[in-house]
């Protein structure tokens, strides 16, 4: 039996204005759970709420009320100065610019998230061979980013998210700056790293991306308006899916 490694419930974000104290929801009772391993794509327009979704997830905002519940921690309860840690502790993130420091080889910014939780200078090797072999990064682990390919980096950056074991990968649009070739590598990549049982939440525009997935999510004005899951469909059929689901959702405003 699968169990649930995040709950979020009756989450409601709204954003006031400065001038006038005009009100705009970002998010509507937003509620649905990711299980254990899972890896569930979020799709929805530029507006609808996806992004504040993530930012509250990755605990960079808070809810307005609701809870976000990560493997039986309310992540509304954390306070202000623990929050780096219990980021750096608990999530993985993958962002669509890579995110890697220019002045730090491969291996040091892949390194970087054990370094700041003070790992000791004797396990990082042991931690960071078999990563960097899964992902076939082996042989760059001593360039800089400016280096190396726009997939490498990616593929790099997601070595740094995972080689702390988070409980939980978000990526936020992981393809938007690969090209066609880059994006096939790195979806591969988060196929790998999901059936090595990690459990991923990405937010993406593509709907190749997203039908690598096992489950989206489809948000609207908000909320959560629809779901698909894969169930035995290939890619191929997934992707027919999602767009199909994609196409009723714009004409059904």
């Amino acid at each position: 039996m699968k169990m649930s490694i995040l709950e979020v419930k009756k989450l409601q974000k709204i954003y006031t204005t400065r001038l006038g104290g005009h009100s705009v929801r970002a998010l509507e009772n937003v509620n649905f759970s990711v299980d254990q391993g899972e890896y569930v794509a979020i799709m929805g327009e530029s507006g609808s709420g996806k992004t504040t979704l993530l930012n509250i997830l990755a605990a960079l905002d808070r809810p307005t009320s609701g809870s976000v519940i990560l493997d039986g921690m309310d992540l509304t309860g954390v306070k202000e100065n623990e929050m780096a840690a219990f980021r750096r502790k608990h999530l993985g993130f993958v962002f669509q610019e890579f995110n890697l420091l220019d002045t730090f080889s491969i291996k040091d910014n892949i390194l970087l998230p054990l370094v700041l939780s003070r790992v000791p200078v004797s396990e990082l090797q042991g931690k960071l061979d078999p990563i960097a072999s899964a992902l076939g990064i082996s042989d760059i682990l001593a360039k800089y980013p400016y280096e190396v390919s726009g997939g490498q980096k990616q593929r790099a950056a997601a070595a740094r998210a995972i080689i702390t074991g988070p409980k939980l990968l978000l990526a936020d649009e992981p393809t938007g700056a690969l090209d066609s070739k880059s994006t096939d590598s790195m979806l591969e990549t988060f196929e790998q790293i999901n059936k090595n049982g990690q459990t991923i939440l990405m937010v993406t525009h593509s709907v190749k991306a997203a039908s690598h997935a096992g489950r989206v999510l489809f948000i609207k004005d908000g909320e959560v308006y629809h779901q698909l899951y894969r169930g035995d469909a290939d890619n191929e059929e997934f992707y027919r899916k999602i767009t199909e689901a994609l196409t009723v959702l714009v004409k059904n405003p």
